[in-house]
């Protein structure tokens, strides 16, 4: 903003992790204006991470997993308004109107409404559980706890659907994984490396049933059947589906932007044919150089980095700042710590550095384009190999000189000498 216009209001729309991340980093970058952050939510803004895993098994409490608190939205005099649903998006009025008809001006809008879990297509009611919100993992942590043992069937085998199966697991329940591909996470890694991801199920005790879809599901008072697409029938106290996201972006569908997908933006954050409107996080189609196009990226980090971004050209619209991050993932999966750089999903496994025959594992894959430039890695358990990794993506070396720099520092150093 220039200085005749740093009393301007900024909406942003979304508490999430992104918008909380814009309205710090405003402040941070001097933005003296207004800041009002609606949420859809009863509740403070949370992070999402730890749901499905530490908050999930009860070692966080809501404390833990707090993004930002009372005290704090008072000293960046942020007004937070709880339970305040989009509705629609009114550009050429620079307005949003929320849910109860509440109309909120701007003069610049961050939409930061994120993803919701896709609904179960086979319904259910209080036995079958969505975790997104930390109402889900709240109702999800008491039904965990009604005993060892208690049967739970999962749907879906990427990364939620895992985290939540090894966070089961290691409470006590008996889990079953369920995924129409033979190795879910092959989605992300391919089959050679999600091999591993199956194994490790296998190792802490969750029977997998991959290769197989769900036909039906029906809930009685004591349990859920489910029949798969073999024709096989399987019996839990509970279930949990986790078969992706949708887009939070419905509420815009009158605003001359197409909804469904994600918002998409230009490299600065800019919604095309919005004025004055940004959008950030897992809700934003952001441009990815490699990649060609606008792409969503449902990552705690990309929505930190596209905030920052975001609010330094909300500063500086006549110089505004690109966005061509190196993109980083990472889910816990029982014993195995899986972090991604680049984008492997898009490539060839090129080869893998390390000891990956040990229990658990420790290594890297690495991915190349049909250039032989490695476009991505897959760590397993080796947080200097993925340090390593972040840097010969972005630097898009080729993928025979990335190896050899990964085999160096995959030999184990001498030990000193005896003195």
């Amino acid at each position: 903003m220039t200085a005749e216009n740093r009393k301007a209001q900024a909406l942003i729309v979304g508490a999430s992790v992104a918008g909380v991340r814009v309205a710090r980093d405003l402040r941070r970058l001097g933005f003296d204006g207004p800041i009002v952050m609606t949420s859809a939510e009863e509740s403070l803004p949370y992070d999402k991470p730890p749901l499905s895993k530490q908050y999930l098994a009860g070692a966080f409490d809501a404390s833990r997993v707090s993004l930002i608190d009372a005290t704090e939205l008072g000293d960046l005099r942020i007004d937070l308004r709880l339970g305040s649903r989009a509705t629609e998006l009114h550009a050429h009025k620079k307005v949003v109107v929320d849910a109860d008809g509440t109309v909120i001006p701007y003069d610049v809008c961050v939409v930061a409404t994120g993803a919701s879990a896709r609904p179960s297509p086979w319904g259910g009611n209080k036995r079958v559980h969505l975790l997104r919100t930390i109402a889900d993992s709240d109702r999800l942590r008491v039904a965990l706890a009604e005993g060892d043992g208690i049967r739970v069937g999962v749907i879906g085998g990427g990364l939620i659907g895992s985290e939540v199966a090894g966070t089961a697991a290691k409470g006590g329940a008996d889990v079953t994984v369920v995924d129409p591909l033979t190795s879910p996470m092959s989605r992300l890694v391919g089959d050679e490396v999600a091999h591993d991801f199956v194994a490790a199920h296998h190792r802490h005790g969750v029977t997998t049933r991959f290769g197989v879809g769900v036909d039906t599901l029906s809930e009685d008072d004591r349990g859920v059947d489910v029949v798969l697409s073999d024709g096989s029938q399987l019996r839990f106290d509970l279930v949990v589906v986790g078969i992706g996201a949708s887009t939070n972006d419905g509420w815009m569908a009158g605003s001359g932007v197409e909804t469904g997908q994600g918002i998409e933006c230009d490299r600065f954050g800019r919604v095309a044919g919005l004025e004055g409107v940004y959008a950030a996080g897992d809700v934003a189609r952001w441009p990815r150089p490699p990649m060609g196009e606008p792409r969503r990226v449902e990552h705690w980090t990309n929505a930190v980095e596209q905030a920052a971004t975001v609010a330094a050209n909300i500063l500086r619209p006549g110089d505004p700042i690109g966005y061509d991050p190196v993109d980083y993932v990472w889910s816990d999966q029982h014993d195995l710590k899986l972090q991604l750089v680049g984008w492997p999903d898009t490539s060839k496994l090129y080869c893998i550095v390390g000891q990956r025959d040990r229990t658990p594992p420790r290594y890297a894959a690495l991915y190349a384009d049909d250039m032989g430039i490695m476009t991505g890695a897959a760590t397993v358990n080796w947080p200097r190999g993925l340090a390593e990794c972040r840097r010969l993506v972005a630097e898009r070396v080729p993928a025979s000189g990335a190896k050899q720099r990964l085999e160096a520092l995959a030999v184990p150093s001498a030990p000193p000498p005896a003195r």
